[in-house]
């Protein structure tokens, strides 16, 4: 099967699958189980369905219905219960066959996923294809949220997680405002994307930048426009309070030491400070029903 890999074993996989099950059922006797959480029971006649995208495969989760996934990219990384499904590879860069082969009766494509090529192939295969749209804002959260329900003949299911979610977000935003009120000045935010030898920094257009600004920040590059290579002259003259990198990034970088030791950074007040927070990638920018959370915790780290 060309294109799939998987992450355990089939018999990992199904252990862990009946042990969550078992306590979901146990949670739901004793009302502690958040609705968003709760299993239900599977369309009828679908059962069959390939998650691409994290945020897109959250939302299938957060409806209960990860009972029909049958395969999921390589950033879907979120529930942990994910982890002995099929994978199909990185979203954008799909194989028909490879997706072909686990008999998908529906495919949910991030806007991001591909080649167009292959999700035509898919879709000459008989496999229907839904696009859910991608956005860097909580409205375009219920947008997802709105179309993967549908796709998915789970709309009442959907309302009362929109419900869940406009009512942490409300949460959320509160505490946001109530951070924002103890600092004279919005703090400046670099976000720094560290992969392989490639060292990038975040101006605007980006989900870096949009959950920067919903947590109250302020992106020290916004006189630049999507993801650049870092260089000192751009970092020293952006003087950043803050840097924010993803968990895998400050891994490959050595830690804290390593992202302060990159080439202009020990200049700027981040880099004297030593302020330097670190997020799970998909968490922080994957804009998919964490979102709350996420920008929370964002803005719990720029206001100490």
């Amino acid at each position: 099967m060309a294109g799939v890999a998987r992450r355990r074993t089939a018999g990992g996989a199904v252990s862990a699958r009946r042990i969550w099950l078992k306590r979901a059922a146990a949670l739901l006797g004793t009302g502690l189980l958040p609705l968003s959480h709760a299993a239900h029971p599977a369309p009828p006649g679908l059962t069959r369905v390939v998650s691409v995208g994290g945020d897109v495969t959250e939302i299938v989760c957060a409806l209960g219905a990860e009972q029909c996934l049958v395969g999921v990219d390589s950033t879907s990384t979120h529930p942990a219960s994910l982890n002995g499904l099929p994978v199909v590879g990185y979203m954008r860069a799909l194989s028909a066959e490879g997706v072909l082969s686990l008999a998908p009766q529906v495919v949910l494509a991030a806007s991001q996923a591909g080649p167009p090529v292959v999700l035509r192939q898919l879709a000459d295969a008989g496999v229907k294809v839904v696009r859910v749209p991608a956005g860097y804002s909580f409205e375009s959260l219920l947008a997802k949220l709105d179309v993967v329900a549908e796709a998915l003949a789970l709309q009442h299911a959907g309302e009362a997680l929109a419900a869940e979610l406009n009512a942490r977000w409300q949460e959320c935003t509160a505490l946001v405002a109530q951070l924002r009120a103890r600092r004279a000045q919005a703090p400046r935010v670099m976000y720094i994307m560290a992969h392989g030898n490639a060292v990038m920094v975040s101006g605007t257009q980006t989900g870096a930048d949009a959950v920067i600004g919903l947590a109250g920040g302020r992106n020290a590059l916004e006189a630049m426009e999507g993801y650049k290579p870092l260089s000192a002259e751009a970092v020293v003259a952006a003087a950043p309070d803050v840097i924010v990198v993803s968990r895998e990034g400050l891994e490959m970088a050595g830690g804290v030491e390593g992202v302060l030791a990159m080439p202009g950074v020990a200049m700027t007040p981040a880099g004297r400070a030593g302020r330097v927070e670190a997020f799970d990638a998909v968490f922080l920018l994957g804009f998919g029903p964490r979102l709350p959370e996420a920008v929370s915790a964002l803005a719990t780290a720029l206001g100490r």
